[in-house]
C-alpha cells in the first residue's frame, strides 16, 4: 500500500491550497469605463496568468507555534514542475513531470513533510519514490506545483479594497481583504500586489492570521519555460516498493 503523500507542514497557503489567495477577490462585477475596479484588476491578472507557461516563485512562512521558518522555492509550468521545501532540518522536494512524479528528502523531510513513517524514510533512504501519472499519488503532487494551481479560481473574497502605489518608478495595484475564520483555520489577512505597467500579473502576495503565522509569496520570471528532468532510474524507488 502507497503511503499517504501529504504535505503536514504548517503554511497557510498549503493548508489552504497553495496560491490559491492569489486570485480569491471579486471577479464577476464589471468595471466602469476608464475606471480599474477590485473585480477588472483581478480579472485582467487572471487572463494574463493564464496565458503564462510558467512562474518562479519564493515562499516564506512563518508559524506561530514554531521558532523555524519554512522556505519554498518553485517553478511551476504548464505539464511540469519542481520545488525544494526547508524548514529547520527538514528538507524535501517534489519533481512533476507529464509522465511521472517524485518525492525525496532527509529523513526529517519526509516524516514531518510528508507525512511517511519513520520505516518508510529510512526505505527511501537518499532515493526518489515515483508515481506514474493517472494515480491519485500522480495527480495531487501535479495539483499543486503545475500553473493550474496559481490560476485556479476559488471563491471570491468579499469587501477586497483597491488602492495604487508607485514603488521604485513602477505602478503598482495593491489589493487588500480578510478571509474569516472557519472551524478549522483562523481569521486571514490578505495584501496582493499586481503590477500595473505591462501584462496585469501578481508580483507578491501574503497572508496573515490572527494568531501571528505568516506566509510571503513572492512571483517573478512570468513566462518562464519549465522543464524538469527524472531523477536516474538508478536513484528511483517505485511507489509500489514503500509500504506502511
Amino acid at each position: 500500500m502507497d503511503p499517504s503523500v501529504q504535505r503536514s507542514v504548517p503554511h497557510l497557503l498549503h493548508a489552504l491550497g497553495i496560491v490559491a489567495l492569489v486570485i480569491s477577490a471579486a471577479l464577476g462585477a464589471t468595471a466602469c469605463a476608464g475606471v480599474m475596479t477590485t473585480a477588472s484588476v483581478l480579472k485582467t491578472a487572471k487572463a494574463a496568468m493564464t496565458k503564462q507557461p510558467g512562474v518562479h516563485l519564493v515562499i516564506t512562512a512563518k508559524s506561530s507555534s514554531s521558532s523555524s521558518t519554512e522556505r519554498i522555492l518553485a517553478d511551476f509550468g504548464a505539464e511540469s514542475g519542481v520545488e525544494n521545501i526547508s524548514e529547520g532540518k527538514a528538507d524535501s522536494a517534489v519533481k512533476v513531470t507529464p509522465t511521472y512524479a517524485y518525492i525525496s528528502g532527509n529523513s526529517s523531510g519526509l516524516t514531518t513533510i510528508f507525512g511517511l513513517s519513520s520505516a518508510n524514510a529510512k526505505k527511501i533512504g537518499k532515493d526518489w519514490v515515483s508515481w506514474k501519472a493517472g494515480t491519485s499519488q500522480y495527480a495531487d503532487l501535479k495539483s499543486g506545483i503545475t500553473i493550474s494551481s496559481v490560476t485556479a479560481v476559488v471563491p471570491k473574497a468579499d469587501g477586497a479594497k483597491l488602492s495604487t502605489h508607485v514603488t521604485k518608478g513602477a505602478k503598482l495595484y495593491v489589493l487588500k481583504w480578510t478571509t474569516a475564520a472557519t472551524s478549522s483555520s483562523p481569521k486571514i489577512s490578505n495584501t496582493l500586489t499586481i503590477s500595473a505597467w505591462g501584462a496585469t500579473l501578481p508580483v507578491e502576495e501574503t497572508a496573515t492570521a490572527s494568531g501571528g503565522a505568516k506566509e510571503t509569496t513572492v512571483f517573478s520570471k512570468w513566462g518562464e519555460h519549465v522543464f524538469v528532468s527524472a531523477p536516474p532510474i538508478t536513484s528511483t524507488i517505485s511507489s509500489s516498493q514503500i509500504t506502511g
